[in-house]
């Protein structure tokens, strides 16, 4: 929903977030129907309260912004995933080339795959968002 000439800077606040709670950002890409965010955490703070806190503050900065015409709230739920150091560059070019991944292979399709070969169980899926 965040119209593409705005997502450099919705890069760079959440980026911030992060810094400012002590983690260091990696790869930062927002999507229409999702964002991926790559972080270097710092277990100062629960995952689940850093998700909150960026979602939180992102919301109020793009009401602030008035970047889109109706109420914007990320949805409910999100994933989290951990990758070895070995895969961190692997995993920055992945999210940096977002838009040409999702021209392939759609979000709701790309996500469902990496619960099933991770062995999660689908029934605490969050809803998607179809643009």
């Amino acid at each position: 929903m965040i119209p593409s000439e705005h997502k450099a800077e919705l890069h760079r606040f959440i980026g911030g977030l992060i810094k400012a709670r002590g983690s260091k950002p990696l790869a930062i890409h927002c999507m229409p129907d999702h964002a991926h965010i790559f972080v270097g955490y710092k277990p100062i703070k629960s995952i689940p309260d850093l998700v909150k806190e960026i979602k939180v503050e992102s919301n109020q900065f793009i009401s602030q912004k008035k970047w889109i015409p109706q109420r914007f709230a990320w949805q409910e739920g999100y994933g989290a995933f951990s990758y070895s150091l070995s895969h961190i560059g692997n995993v920055i070019d992945y999210i940096n080339n977002q838009e040409q991944h999702h021209n392939q292979q759609t979000f709701r399709v790309e996500y469902l795959q990496m619960l099933k070969e991770a062995e999660i169980d689908d029934k605490y899926l969050f809803e998607f968002f179809d643009p």
